[in-house]
């Protein structure tokens, strides 16, 4: 599977910096129609005789290279003509144009949205609908590409120019402000000045560096756009961060906050948090039908909202999502707390929901290794493990505090509501006061109490996922608690040293042992950040056998030792299965059934030679499963996942070679090449009742599943139609084997 053959498709815009530019063009109530014309070329023979030729030309091009003929590309021949013959000649070949009716343009803008480039069917297909030759329809999607791109261009152009400006003006305001505080013989300060100027001086340099980051990423992202582009926009893991969505370095002055109004916003959260961590009824309420507690939204507005309060108006497009969870985790307390404020740990403890995490600006450095009392500003982009839902990006205020010998507290407060113009540098979500308090329980664990309080712009999700989101599940309290709860869990599995290893084949030590968990852990942290709606990927729609929703990204990976250098190509669709999620999650990860659904094993029966478990569940846990082929056996790697929330399969194939003699016997595993596919699974978020009263205990995994599988290839050349087809026509029949082996393919 890692190196199938290429996988790009046409269907695909070239570069990701036309997001900016598509979004203002389609929103245009009446878009520029588009003028095709037909002009009739007259030559005039010896003799007298006269031949036409029909040229079709497209109205819609400015420039030269985009006419189909010019009036100087027509030659006559034979001698003697006289002027009027001349201009006789031009009126005949005068353009004729043909404009398109409102319905014409409105069609081929819907399909010009899912498909910049379609294809010879598709352009038959809409011709027909339209009553439109073929080359009509083609000449229209060629005009309008050729649009975007120019209107591309002269914004780009426009932005870079404004802000070079803006960078001369800024160098000569601090030359002056410098020139006026130095004596201009020595060089050298004058003290009656000094005071006054300093700070001016230090936001000037701020002001400076910032302008100059932004001048690099325009420069970036238009060198990007005019070089060549392979068909398929680049979406690498390369992070240029700290950025903000609209790619703006970003620091606490840059952002207008002083550091005391931010120390200040911190220690009300922490206050906050305190309160609503603690309090009980009539703040939280418990619902018997959820299962979950509920926020009494009018209590919390009169304990601690104000008139004033930024966070006291509510708008009617916004929603608020409230919930509180409380867990036992295998955790050091310490340790827990330094992992919360290091950005990259952070994003280790929850893969799957924290696709980009950085610290911008550290206000507070805190005391002592423990860190206590620390302030930082810190973006992260959050994200469920499917395109179809969007991601959220947040910058916020976390600190750190000691509550007591044995509670800490690490609390999170959005800083866009107190910042001027914040809607146009954060995207639609903000963090009330939330986090976690933190209880050492002795032997090795920790009582967790998780509040996560966020305010949030409606915006529209597809249909199987509308129930979950809106109900505040996909990123409450209770997945952050269950992510939490299993990755603590699987990090005490791999230092340990007492494990049993009766099922670990071919693993005889505690180091070899180790290195296939870090593989494995290092496949799924791959998969996971390939998978969601991640400002990293651009997703393409693209039509599949089955009637599934698949979507297509591609990324270069150019330095990663980690996975195989080239393009490569993901393909994701995301379906509901009438399934409990555990039991579809035990069918597809038992190898028994491998070979009933995975397209790559031929048919081919397959057997688990080595499993590791990471967990007490027996869902958690580490396999390697190999063909029953002699000739040729594939062998591939497997880390499976559960948890409350959510679980996971990822897959990957692997070197038999390679696996028994380096990574098995204990060698670093980090230069191992893999490259992951697999499945997510989460409850469908339906409440579900019994249709009969009987003594047995509810199944609380009862109703249907979320299904997301997302395959992903290595393509050596520039891509192809033919590849993607090939990598979405292997997602359309896992699933519909699926499907079938569950006996529900007709629902």
């Amino acid at each position: 599977m890692s190196h199938l053959p290429s996988y790009p498709t046409k269907n695909f815009i070239d570069s990701p910096a036309l997001t900016l530019s598509l979004a203002g063009i389609f929103h245009r109530a009446d878009p520029a129609p588009v003028v095709t014309a037909t002009a009739k070329v007259v030559e005039r023979h010896n003799g007298g005789v006269r031949r036409e030729e029909a040229v079709e030309i497209s109205s819609d091009n400015s420039g030269p290279s985009c006419r189909s003929r010019s009036d100087d590309d027509i030659g006559f021949e034979g001698e003697g003509n006289d002027e009027d013959d001349v201009n006789e000649q031009r009126k005949k070949k005068r353009k004729k144009y043909h404009r398109h009716t409102a319905e014409q343009i409105r069609e081929m803008e819907a399909l010009f949205k899912e498909s910049p480039h379609p294809d010879e069917k598709q352009r038959q297909d809409l011709s027909k609908q339209l009553g439109l030759s073929s080359r009509q329809v083609k000449f229209w999607f060629q005009n309008r590409r050729t649009q975007i791109k120019a209107f591309q261009e002269r914004h780009e152009n426009s932005l870079l120019k404004s802000e070079m400006e803006k960078l001369r003006e800024e160098n000569k305001l601090m030359r002056e402000t410098i020139q006026k505080t130095c004596c201009p013989s020595c060089g050298i300060s004058t003290s009656g000045k000094e005071s006054s100027s300093s700070t001016e001086e230090k936001y000037l340099r701020i002001e400076n560096k910032r302008l100059k980051s932004e001048v690099e990423n325009l420069q970036s992202a238009l060198s990007k756009y005019s070089g060549p582009g392979t068909g398929l926009p680049d979406s690498g893991h390369a992070e240029q961060e700290p950025k903000s969505s609209l790619g703006l370095s970003t620091s606490a002055e840059v952002l207008g906050l002083q550091k005391s109004t931010i120390m200040n916003i911190a220690n009300h959260a922490v206050e906050e948090l305190i309160q609503m961590a603690t309090v009980g009824a009539p703040l939280w309420v418990q619902s018997v039908e959820a299962g979950r507690e509920i926020l009494n939204y009018d209590v919390y507005m009169k304990l601690f909202c104000k008139e004033t309060d930024t966070f006291s108006s509510l708008r009617p497009t916004e929603a608020i999502e409230a919930s509180r969870d409380t867990r036992l985790v295998f955790a050091n307390l310490p340790q827990l707390a330094q992992s919360f404020m290091d950005a990259d740990k952070w994003k280790e403890l929850f893969p799957t929901m924290i696709s980009k995490a950085t610290t911008i600006d550290i206000i507070r450095n805190g005391e002592g290794p423990s860190r206590n009392g620390a302030v930082q500003l810190m973006f992260a982009e959050l994200q469920m493990l499917t395109p179809m839902v969007p991601s959220r990006e947040v910058y916020f205020i976390r600190s750190c505090k000691q509550l007591s010998a044995s509670q800490w507290a690490i609390v999170d407060v959005s800083v866009d509501k107190y910042m001027d113009n914040a809607e146009s540098l954060f995207k639609k979500c903000s963090k009330r006061p939330s986090g976690c308090i933190i209880e050492d329980t002795s032997n090795g664990h920790c009582k967790v109490i998780w509040v996560e309080h966020l305010e949030c712009q409606k915006i529209p999700v597809h249909n199987i996922y509308r129930t979950i989101v809106n109900s505040g599940q996909a990123f409450g309290a209770s997945r952050w608690m269950a992510t939490l709860q299993l990755q603590c869990e699987h990090l005490v599995f791999l230092k340990a040293t007492n494990v049993p290893t009766k099922e670990a084949n071919g693993i005889a030590t505690v180091v070899g042992r180790k290195s296939t968990l870090t593989l494995a852990r290092r496949m799924s942290s791959s998969f996971c950040r390939a998978l969601g709606a991640s400002s990293h990927h651009t997703w393409t729609k693209v039509a599949s056998t089955t009637g599934d929703d698949i979507r297509v990204s591609s990324r270069k990976n150019l330095h990663n030792p980690g996975e195989p250098h080239g393009l490569i190509v993901c393909a994701v669709s995301s379906v509901w299965i009438p399934v409990p999620p555990r039991e579809l999650f035990d069918f597809i990860r038992d190898e028994r059934h491998r070979h009933e659904w995975d397209m790559l094993s031929n048919g081919v029966p397959v057997q688990s030679i080595t499993n590791l478990a990471k967990g007490q569940d027996r869902g958690n846990s580490v396999t390697i499963q190999a063909t029953e082929s002699k000739d040729n056996p594939i062998w591939v790697l497997q880390d499976t996942c559960t948890n409350t929330f959510e679980s996971t399969i990822v897959y990957g194939l692997v070197d038999p070679t390679h696996m028994r003699s380096a990574v098995m016997n204990g060698c670093n595993s980090s230069n191992t090449a893999i490259l992951p596919s697999g499945f997510s699974i989460l409850s469908d978020g339906l409440e579900s009742r019994p249709s009969v009263i009987t003594s047995q205990p509810e199944d609380s995994n009862s109703g249907g599943s979320l299904l997301t599988m997302a395959i992903q290839a290595l393509v050596n050349t520039s891509p192809t139609a033919e590849a993607v087809d090939s990598v979405s026509t292997l997602v359309s029949c896992a699933l519909s084997n699926i499907r079938k082996c569950l006996q529900c393919e007709d629902i």
